[in-house]
């Protein structure tokens, strides 16, 4: 009778344990994958769901955006210029079926193809274009790793070239070329501001010439500006027609003996 009991029990406890085995709870963000007797039957969205124990099987997919390091490679740009170049994808899946029935590791592929892909665009451009435009670099290569992750169920949301390490030469070569570009830049700018200086200076003796006694006016008042200092001596030259100058001047132009 005891035997009884205890082998109706332990029938119980074996069918609770398949019965719970058949509740299956996905999370938000995951999907699940159920396969038949090895056959895709369906995908269950989020919340309570139930799989037949034994004949059907559930695999986990996580639908949230994945980011993916792409290692640092050497690669040699069009014309014959070597880097280091490395990149960041950032990918998620959008069709759970695919990603478990189309490719056995979709996160170690997409890392691959950018690899291979960011090789082959860095490859295809010179150095200034790489250096100049890296946002069109990582939507060349975004355009090439889309074309085969799209069957595979899985979208690339974005990719970013992250380091351009140049060999230390060129960064020297690159660095001088900079500075000879200021310094071609500096006389540019050094040369307008004489010539700009220039043409005031033309017009203000042009302006000096017009006024009798203006001229001289002028040098006295340069005097005045050296002779700010006391402890400075000098000695001065007025010329002859000086005093007849300034009276002209500030006579308007008139004859002062009238």
């Amino acid at each position: 009778m005891w035997e009884l009991i205890f082998s109706g029990f332990g029938i119980l406890f074996f069918a609770f344990i398949i019965a719970l085995s058949a509740i299956k709870v996905i999370p938000q963000w995951e999907r699940g994958v159920v396969l038949t007797l090895g056959k895709y039957s369906a995908t269950l969205e989020p919340g309570l769901n139930f799989v037949i124990p034994v004949i059907q099987t559930m695999i986990r997919v996580d639908m949230r955006i994945r980011t993916v390091e792409v290692e640092k490679q050497e690669i040699m740009t069009k014309d014959n210029v070597p880097m280091l170049v490395n990149a960041v994808v950032y990918f998620k899946v959008k069709n759970a079926k695919d990603a478990v029935t189309e490719i056995e590791d979709y996160t170690f592929a997409v890392a691959q193809l950018t690899q291979a892909a960011l090789r082959n665009v860095v490859g295809g451009n010179e150095l200034d274009e790489v250096l100049s435009d890296p946002d069109n670099i990582a939507a060349s290569i975004q355009g090439v790793v889309e074309k085969d992750t799209d069957d595979w169920g899985v979208d690339i949301t974005g990719i970013n070239v992250q380091e351009i390490e140049l060999p230390a030469e060129m960064k020297r070569a690159m660095a001088k070329q900079a500075e000879s570009e200021r310094e071609r830049r500096a006389m540019i700018i050094k040369a307008e501001g004489e010539l700009s200086a220039s043409k005031s200076l033309s017009k203000a003796a042009l302006e000096l010439s017009s006024a009798p006694g203006a001229l001289h006016l002028r040098t006295l008042q340069t005097i005045n500006d050296i002779a700010a200092d006391p402890s400075e001596k000098i000695i001065i030259l007025v010329p002859s027609d000086f005093a007849g100058a300034v009276t002209q001047l500030l006579s308007g132009g008139k004859d002062s003996r009238k």
